[in-house]
């Protein structure tokens, strides 16, 4: 497995980790779609098999990914997040969640930021919030889009800026007390991704669609 990571969805194939819903052929391949089987085995990958992905991410630094997204360049932050995504597990057919706990699991390895995932708390707001402990400190609202094909990358991650200005997301974070706050949205295609920077929260009203 540590030679190539596609070899740990055999590994857990193999031994009954994941159970076979469907098969499609893709020469000169076959290609399963699988699923968790019960809800043991879930609490295992819960409490276990995550942490295997969390412990090869955080051999990883992402100071340059912290730095880019506060400075607002989007297009460093997408090279970053694009180097990552060459680095995973191969993937065709990924699913929104994928992409959410990828994106989650970067960046909650920063020490000056706290990440919180609304979608796991089942909360209709926006996916991703990245705070500083100090109300003094930033604060960014991030909304995930996945395409379904890659000239659609751009225009989806427009969506998810457009998402966060119309559902108001950045309130939220006002509300906390929070004064720098500022939104992306980023979608994926597979193994590329795009970033747009929504700007700050004062321009809200301004960038209002």
């Amino acid at each position: 497995m540590k030679e190539n990571g596609e070899n740990i969805w055999n590994f857990l194939y193999f031994t009954g980790y994941l159970t076979k819903e469907s098969e499609y052929f893709r020469e000169p391949s076959v290609f399963l779609k699988v699923r968790i089987p019960n809800v043991e085995i879930k609490s295992i990958y819960q409490n276990t098999i995550l942490y295997w992905f969390r412990e090869n991410i955080q051999k990883t630094d992402f100071h340059n990914l912290y730095q880019a997204m506060e400075e607002a360049d989007a297009g460093k932050m997408r090279k970053i997040l694009e180097q990552q995504l060459l680095a995973t597990i191969s993937f065709y057919d990924s699913a929104e969640n994928f992409y959410h706990g990828f994106l989650a699991g970067i960046l909650s390895q920063s020490d000056s930021y706290l990440v919180k995932s609304n979608r796991e708390s089942g909360e209709g707001r926006s996916d991703l919030m990245v705070m500083s402990p100090s109300l003094r400190g930033r604060a960014f609202v991030i909304e995930i889009k996945v395409s379904d094909s890659i000239d659609h990358l751009e225009a989806d991650a427009e969506k998810a800026v457009r998402q966060i200005r119309e559902r108001r997301y950045m309130q939220e974070l006002s509300t906390k007390g929070y004064r720098q706050i500022e939104c992306y949205g980023i979608s994926f295609y597979r193994k590329d991704c795009e970033v747009r920077y929504g700007g700050r929260q004062k321009d809200e009203t301004d960038l209002h669609v």
